[in-house]
């Protein structure tokens, strides 16, 4: 089987919003084993979108349309394939249902266009939205399959997985189970890390893809069999030999972040951590802040984005920051030092450095300094970026992260080499 994607709207031609749904539909598409050779966005036009149906018919088995059945008038995604295909549009009484009821629950007019959101084609699979209100729909004819989806990535994502995708499996697996894991890397590149497991990438069952996306770098591994246990059984060899390889560089699987990682190493270790920021005012704190339960470990920190604050909130001298400026590995180290024991944490995190654009205290730009306090440990790493301010932060976070991960990996809190 071969798919085409077709995401309808302007807005994305347009450059207003980013074709997320066509990334994510593929990644999926690709662990079935279905191809996908062509990508299509299409405005909300009815004749470009006929053109665009009638083109992917010619060279797919499999059309997945995204966008274009809400309520406005320029939502005509299932009123143009309806009269494309010859089949009447159908209210979906579950829907009319799910529709009125969340107007109802949130004491709001229900206005006469809402309903058309729950027309589906007639005698299609009807996909339900859990997360919206338009349906979507599978529908077969001649032999060929299409797949209607609501175009918000909120209610596109959910519907995919856990509705239309095992649909799509059984169409294609006669009943196999396919099963995915994924390894995740810090620490090492994309080039780097694919030329460790090279030979690994012509595997047919199980089969290992690399992902690469802001300074990490993943591996999925997915296998094919009877039943569950034979997939896992099938990817465990592989799995062990890629983290003989390059485990070192291997923080978490599946849904780990570095920042879930660390925080479940906190939190399971009882142990504490507060963040002095300069250049990431902030970041580093937000970013653990985005897990459960991270309120028992993270204890605060400061922003101290200029030297002032740097000597009035921490106390360091300024003297001593003269001496060795603010970009520096003494400033970040003090930073760390201070912040641990002004908040009674176990691990104090000081970041620093050149931000960018521009250089900062005859530092150039993108230079950075990262300390970390973890009992009697005081580290210090060095990071040289380029000029991209916001790219900078976000590195220095990630990287900071991880190196305290790799700390207490070598303390012998937990290892890193976690093939789940």
């Amino acid at each position: 089987m071969n798919a085409e994607i077709i995401a309808v709207g302007s807005e994305l031609l347009l450059g207003q919003i980013n074709n997320t749904n066509a990334r994510f539909i593929s990644s999926q598409l690709s662990e079935l084993g279905i191809s996908i050779y062509h990508h299509t966005v299409v405005g909300d036009n009815v004749g470009r979108l006929l053109e665009a149906i009638r083109i992917a018919e010619s060279r797919a088995d499999l059309i997945i349309f995204s966008g274009g059945l809400g309520p406005t008038k320029d939502d005509l995604t299932k009123e143009t394939i309806a009269n494309h295909l010859g089949v009447p549009l159908e209210y979906d009484a579950i829907a009319i249902d799910s529709i009125e009821s969340f107007f109802a629950r949130r004491n709001r007019p229900m206005t006469e266009n809402n309903k058309k959101q729950a027309l589906v084609l007639a005698g299609c699979d009807v996909l339900p939205n859990h997360h919206g209100m338009a349906p979507g729909m599978f529908y077969e004819k001649d032999g060929r399959h299409y797949i209607l989806l609501p175009g918000p990535p909120s209610e596109l994502e959910p519907m995919f997985q856990y509705e239309a995708k095992p649909r799509l499996a059984s169409l294609v697996t006669e009943g196999a189970q396919i099963i995915s894991h994924v390894l995740r890397f810090y620490g090492i590149g994309e080039s780097a890390l694919e030329v460790e497991v090279e030979d690994l990438l012509d595997l047919t069952n199980p089969t290992v893809a690399p992902l690469a996306g802001d300074g990490e770098v993943t591996l999925r591994i997915t296998a094919q069999a009877h039943d569950e246990a034979a997939a896992k059984a099938l990817m465990q060899s592989v799995i062990e030999d890629i983290l003989s390889r390059v485990g070192k560089y291997c923080y978490g699987t599946n849904d780990d972040s570095l920042s879930s990682k660390l925080t479940r190493m906190l939190i399971d270790n009882e142990l504490t951590i507060a963040a002095a920021e300069s250049l990431t005012a902030g970041l580093f704190m937000a970013e653990l802040a985005k897990n459960s339960g991270v309120g028992a470990a993270l204890q605060g920190g400061a922003v101290v984005y200029n030297e002032h604050m740097k000597v009035k909130q921490l106390g360091i001298d300024r003297a001593y920051l003269d001496k060795y400026t603010v970009v520096s590995k003494e400033c970040a180290e003090a930073m760390a030092i201070a912040v641990a024991e002004k908040y009674e944490a176990d691990i104090g995190v000081g970041l620093t450095g050149a931000a960018g654009p521009d250089a900062h205290d005859g530092s150039p730009a993108g230079t950075i300094w990262i300390g970390i306090k973890f009992h009697e440990h005081v580290r210090s790493y060095e990071l040289n970026l380029g000029k991209k301010r916001n790219v900078n932060r976000l590195i220095t976070v990630k990287n900071a992260l991880y190196r305290i991960i790799q700390l207490l990996d070598e303390c012998g809190y937990e290892k890193l080499k976690n093939n789940g």
